[in-house]
């Protein structure tokens, strides 16, 4: 008769039982501040535009004034660039935020609302982003409406709204309340107002992203949006959350924007489709989704904004300015081509 001989994973009467090996402690949380090298790269570039500037019109560029005006514009388009963000991250597209941001700027400048004051034009211009962003939420996530054809007609519908309520005319803003927040004197230590929100914005969405459920919800649809069903995620009802942020991110930028200007124009926010997603594409946000950075798309947004101002106070010509733009799109997408099929 034989004893069956003690395995692995048996011991015998007399067997000393096997050595546990002790896990290794994980390693400490951190709040996801470290740069990685692509972030390195985007300040690298930006600190390079800077010095360009500095050495092509040194008293211009290097001015209070003008840094100040940089860090303006690039708020407004930034503040509209977050919502991008999540929305590419997701694996969906808004080509509509430009028309969405002209179209609550010039619903709120109206007559009527501007007889509510500052408050009224706020809660306005956020309600109609909203009111978009829904929009374009139920056609894409509810109609199945694919987002490249259900923003490109919001555009177009937008568009054709703005310039109905308007007539094709400026509407001038008259509250007070409004006019004085694109003053000097309203500035924060010398920071405009309009800087301070988006830094705001900025803050809250890289939270949202970083360190939420619906952020990792965004991510897991832009990687694989069945997977995420299979998960338990309702795919729907985030895709439609997506749109309504993206909405959200427009209506504030058209707030900013009637500050900056002091008016509503049915032109306003003209390309800032393409510039918002240039910019994150930059950042490095995967335009196929799965991945996505806000303080990428950020300096992505200052990137853009200071190589606009460095053309303009050379006196170089735009269409040199969107040459120089569309060159720097085509390196960022084949630098996220080679880097995904490095990946895999």
């Amino acid at each position: 008769m034989t004893h069956p001989v003690p395995t692995a994973r048996q011991s015998g009467p007399d067997q000393a039982p096997a050595p546990v090996t002790p896990k290794k402690p994980a390693p400490p949380r951190t709040l996801g501040l470290r740069p990685d090298l692509h972030t390195l790269s985007l300040l690298g570039i930006l600190a390079v535009l800077v010095a360009v500037g500095g050495f092509t019109e040194p008293d211009a560029f290097l001015d209070t004034g003008n840094l100040q005006l940089v860090l303006t514009q690039a708020s407004v388009i930034g503040v509209v660039t977050v919502g991008v963000t999540f929305v590419i991250t997701s694996g969906g597209i808004d080509l509509s935020v430009g028309a969405m941001v002209a179209l609550a700027s010039v619903w709120a400048s109206t007559v009527a609302t501007q007889e509510y004051g500052l408050a009224g034009i706020l809660f306005t211009a956020v309600l109609v982003g909203l009111g978009a962003g829904l929009v374009n939420g139920v056609l894409i996530a509810y109609g199945r409406v694919v987002p490249f054809i259900a923003t490109l007609a919001m555009l177009a519908s937008a568009r054709g709204v703005a310039l109905m309520i308007t007539d094709g005319k400026t509407q001038i803003v008259t509250v007070d309340a409004v006019l004085d927040l694109g003053l000097p004197d309203s500035y924060v230590l010398g920071v405009p107002p309009l800087v301070l929100i988006f830094a705001a914005v900025t803050a809250a969405g890289w939270l949202l992203l970083n360190r939420t459920t619906f952020g990792r919800r965004t991510v897991a649809i832009g990687g694989n949006a069945e997977a995420a069903r299979l998960a338990g995620i309702d795919v729907r009802r985030q895709r439609l959350c997506l749109y309504l942020l993206s909405g959200l991110c427009c209506g504030i930028a058209a707030f900013m924007l009637i500050i900056l200007s002091g008016s509503g124009q049915n032109t306003a926010g003209n390309l800032y489709e393409l510039d918002a997603i240039a910019a994150a594409i930059i950042g490095g946000t995967l335009l196929s989704g799965g991945r996505g950075t806000i303080t990428g798309s950020v300096l992505g947004v200052l990137i853009f904004t200071t190589i606009t101002n460095i053309f303009a106070l050379n006196n170089l010509q735009s269409d040199v300015q969107q040459i120089a733009k569309g060159a720097i799109i085509v390196a960022a997408v084949l630098v996220q081509s080679r880097t995904a099929r490095t990946e895999t």
